[in-house]
């Protein structure tokens, strides 16, 4: 989320406002003249709140207006709804409704025909939405999916202990986060929370790194030339290298999950880290799963690195969207529509669950924290997308795989670099 994650990487109510019909084909008839029974399968990955009841309630209401409609929901955490969507998609079948990050992994399911083109269905309301927010689900000048949410991953801290470190604000660059650690350390604190065990957010510091080192351009020219070795990206791993050098994560880090009670989001909400890289939902899961800092949850971008030719103010990070299945009955994209109510939507961002995708949506934004995401991204000078997501899945898991033993002490740099560079080239 990717990753992610998710979680996590919140998927929510939709998009400008169009709500019913437009374009759908009717439902079949039953002989009896009322519409054929549908079950809709969806697959999410709102598993903590306010995106899980929020979810829960769009399709009861959705239900409540369609009878002849049972929503069936499969709902997943980010690792195993990778694992099980990847599954499901290689038997060559998908859900009606489905999560998305967009990027490389959609762009597969479309080339194997699992998905469904909705541009002309949904070409009339396009242009509510923000350009950066629909990128990812776009390919050719087609659209096979709708951005639910939108954001980036930067550091969320704990004010107080950073106070108690001595530390004044927040680092501007790559060296003072590391002299940052060390203080937090000197002063007993444990400095960073990290979900060592499900890999995607120990991906974030070896993404963020190549931005910083070689600009967004590199990143995109790896994904062309499928060549990671080059001087930024081993850069990347050796500045991770000094940060795991410094011992900065929890006890028992490798075999921590995020989102469960002893894991990295708890160890940030109940004070047992001063901080940690995630995306913009860090502080709804962080509520669901400890007790929360309230005031004394700030927010920070990730440092620029000295000498790097990467801005500050680009960006990484992603959403999560809707896509339709190939095979999927109209209904689905009929739920997809009821989902494009902005009221919908605007009150999910109220309530802290996603970040606005659509145009002028930025006053529902009521968390000091997320408006700090929010207008970091208005800013944003580049975009992009998580790596797990924006390479084809294979080259995902790699960089995740790969850079987890770089955290773990196990891969050096350079095999980081041609361990990503041998899986890219066979594809």
């Amino acid at each position: 989320m990717g990753g992610r994650g998710f979680l996590l990487i919140a998927t929510a109510v939709l998009v400008a406002g169009c709500g019913g019909g437009g374009g759908a084909a009717e439902p079949k008839q039953s002989q009896a003249g009322s519409p054929a029974k549908v079950t809709l399968e969806l697959w999410h990955l709102s598993t903590t709140e306010p995106m899980k009841t929020i979810m829960a309630e769009r399709a009861k209401e959705f239900e409540a207006k369609h009878p002849n409609v049972t929503i069936k929901a499969t709902v997943l955490e980010n690792e195993a709804y990778k694992s099980k969507i990847t599954t499901l998609t290689q038997s060559g079948k998908a859900p009606d409704v489905f999560a998305t990050w967009g990027g490389g992994v959609l762009k597969q399911q479309i080339e194997a025909g699992l998905v469904k083109d909705l541009s002309a269905d949904v070409a009339p309301i396009l242009g509510g939405f923000t350009k950066a927010s629909l990128a990812a689900y776009q390919f050719d000048g087609k659209t096979y999916g709708l951005p639910t949410d939108i954001g980036m991953v930067g550091f969320w801290y704990n004010k107080k202990l950073f106070a108690k470190a001595g530390i004044q604000q927040p680092p501007a660059t790559w060296a003072e986060l590391l002299d940052d650690v060390r203080k937090l350390k000197a002063a007993g604190t444990t400095p960073i929370a990290l979900a060592g065990k499900e890999k995607w957010p120990g991906h974030y510091y070896w993404a963020y790194l190549a931005m910083r080192i070689g600009g967004v351009p590199a990143l995109q020219q790896a994904a062309t030339d499928k060549n990671f070795t080059t001087p930024d990206f081993v850069a990347a791993g050796q500045q991770l290298k000094a940060l795991a050098d410094l011992q900065p994560f929890q006890k028992g880090f490798l075999g921590a999950g995020y989102s469960t009670p002893d894991g990295q989001s708890a160890s940030v909400s109940n004070g047992k880290a001063a901080m940690e890289l995630m995306g913009q939902w860090a502080p709804a899961v962080q509520k669901s799963s400890g007790k929360g800092l309230g005031d004394d949850l700030g927010f920070f971008p990730f440092p620029a690195v000295d000498g790097g030719k990467g801005a500050v103010t680009d960006a990484f990070g992603g959403g999560g969207g809707l896509a339709v299945g190939a095979d999927a009955p109209p209904e689905a994209l009929e739920f997809v529509k009821f989902f494009d109510e902005q009221a919908n939507h605007s009150r999910a961002v109220e309530k802290g669950g996603v970040l606005p995708v659509l145009q002028g949506e930025e006053s529902a934004v009521k968390d000091a924290n997320l408006k700090v995401v929010a207008e970091s991204l208005a800013k944003a000078t580049g975009f992009q997308l998580y790596l797990d997501q924006a390479y084809p899945p294979a080259v995902g898991a790699e960089v995740n795989d790969s850079v987890a033993q770089l955290i773990a002490g196990t891969k050096t740099p350079q095999q980081v670099a041609e361990a990503v560079t041998e899986v890219a080239k066979s594809e």
